[in-house]
């Protein structure tokens, strides 16, 4: 069985762990490892570590952190496969979506490599009689990423590329249900010339969430997880003086006009709903249609689900992989027959869906139709194969449900349209905005977050807002004799 344990000050924990936890193989069912789970002591381990290495890696040079980032993304990109491999065994999605993963990840890297035009600072001479004045932006210290399972590799390479690029050094809490990417993450880190301690990986419960939120040495906390979570996190962290961002959960909408496109319309609802198996913070979970297209639109939202195929990740004629765990599964299924009790209509059953045999986490793709915002179903972030379609009367009634969610993640508006697209992208209340893009995922140089109760913080992640969150500024005003005013002086003459 495979054996899964920290990294700290640039080797593997060579430690006796008093717990653990088991990691499973969504597919079968079976466990395949067995994780170390870190201590209050192991964390402080980690973080001394970091504090070690960061005094060094904050005065090496933007030219050899740049390096240091080339050389980690091009080590990333030669094993981009056996990330993905790994990301299947323990998450369960199916390649294709783990190697996006991968790659998605890798923009950031490369958004990172540019840190020597990202730290430019701003200059102004004479703001006084021979007074200089300067800005610059420098590292935190040890800085600290807590982040889900449903992405072990793009949500910290969110985090820890640009972390590591200012000069801060890093400790990672990823999830302890697929921890293995962090670690193959971390040789790599090695390989491409990362000085030890710079980069920790600590795997835990709320031990370790606990103890990085509290120590003294820690200087700011990035988080990815569920709402009520990330509201711990901030608060937590906050209160013990902590720089913190914590991106909570979603319920993400997908407004659909009468005027729309409904072969587009359907594919991105089918895509971006049923995509790693609805386990992501992106995932369009409530579809909202406009009268009079409803019944349409779910006629061939049902003609593309019956198509598609579950199985397990690491077959590629699979399209949808199981669910991380058996109880997230039964979670999920639970809203099957609450939606119908609260008066949904189950138009596409994800449990008759054809399934592989086996005891692994499986459940088919689901719509509910007919839904209203009174239900669990579409109260709550369900995170799996639900797709929720609400009926309503106009543009103005989609809007109103979309402003009175209390999430504002991610959304989308499909249209031909281009004036309402436009006053739909300047009137929702939501952080990520796609038009006739059904998961308005940015790219590296732009910044990811969303508003309301799907972010605890100031800052999104990555882009400069990333940067400026694990920099600090300073501003410098300096004033210089003039060598002229004493001593010997060969120079021309001239007036004052």
């Amino acid at each position: 069985m495979k054996q899964i344990t920290h990294w700290i000050g640039g080797k593997r924990w060579t430690g006796t762990a008093e717990r653990h936890g088991d990691v499973y193989d969504p597919a079968t069912g079976q466990v395949s490892g067995r994780v170390d789970l870190a201590s209050a002591e192991d964390v402080d381990a980690a973080v001394a570590a970091a504090r070690e290495a960061f005094p060094a890696w904050r005065d090496a040079s933007l030219t050899k952190r740049a390096g240091v980032l080339f050389a980690f993304r091009e080590l990333v990109a030669r094993h981009r496969d056996d990330l993905a491999a790994l990301i299947t065994s323990e998450h369960g999605k199916v390649r294709a979506d783990a190697a996006g993963e991968v790659a998605r990840g890798l923009e950031v890297v490369e958004f990172a490599c540019g840190i020597p035009h990202l730290l430019k600072g701003g200059y102004s001479e004479n703001v006084s009689t021979r007074v200089d004045s300067y800005s610059i932006r420098q590292p935190l210290g040890v800085v600290a990423g807590i982040t889900p399972f449903n992405f072990p590799a793009m949500v910290p390479m969110w985090m820890f590329p640009i972390a590591i690029a200012c000069g801060n050094t890093f400790v990672l809490k990823p999830s302890e249900k697929d921890p293995s990417a962090s670690l193959l993450l971390a040789e790599l880190w090695r390989e491409a010339g990362l000085p030890d301690g710079v980069f920790n990986v600590v795997h835990g419960d709320k031990t370790a969430v606990d103890a990085l939120l509290t120590h003294p040495d820690v200087s700011a906390v990035s988080f990815v997880g569920s709402t009520p979570i990330a509201r711990y996190v901030y608060e937590t962290g906050t209160a013990h003086g902590k720089r913190v961002q914590a991106l909570g959960g979603a319920k993400n909408h997908m407004l659909v006009l009468p005027d729309a496109d409904l072969d587009l319309a359907a594919d991105a609802a089918v895509s971006a709903g049923f995509g790693s198996a609805g386990e992501r913070c992106m995932a369009i979970s409530a579809v909202v249609a406009v009268d009079p297209v409803g019944d349409e639109l779910v006629a061939k939202i049902k003609e593309r689900v019956a198509k598609l195929t579950v199985g397990p990740g690491d077959d590629d004629r699979s399209e949808m992989g199981p669910l991380v765990t058996g109880p997230h599964r039964d979670k999920v299924t639970s809203y099957l027959d609450s939606g119908v009790a609260q008066g949904a209509t189950l138009a596409v059953d994800g449990r008759e869906h054809e399934l592989p045999d086996g005891s692994g986490f499986w459940l088919g793709p689901t719509v509910l139709d007919h839904v209203t915002p009174e239900m669990d179903c579409y109260r709550d972030e369900i995170f799996g194969p639900v797709l929720s379609i609400v009926r309503t009367a106009s543009y103005e009634t989609g809007m109103e449900l979309i402003a009175a969610n209390p999430y504002g993640n991610g959304t989308a508006v499909f249209t031909n349209d281009g004036g309402a697209a436009r006053r739909f992208c300047n009137e929702v209340e939501v952080g990520m905005v796609g038009v006739n893009v059904p998961i308005p995922v940015p790219m590296a140089y732009y910044s990811f977050g969303g508003w309301k109760a799907s972010l605890f913080g100031d800052t999104h992640m990555h882009g400069t807002e990333g940067v400026h969150f694990y920099t600090r500024g300073k501003v410098v005003t300096s004033r210089w004799l003039d060598p002229s005013h004493g001593g010997v002086n060969l120079g021309f003459p001239t007036n004052g």
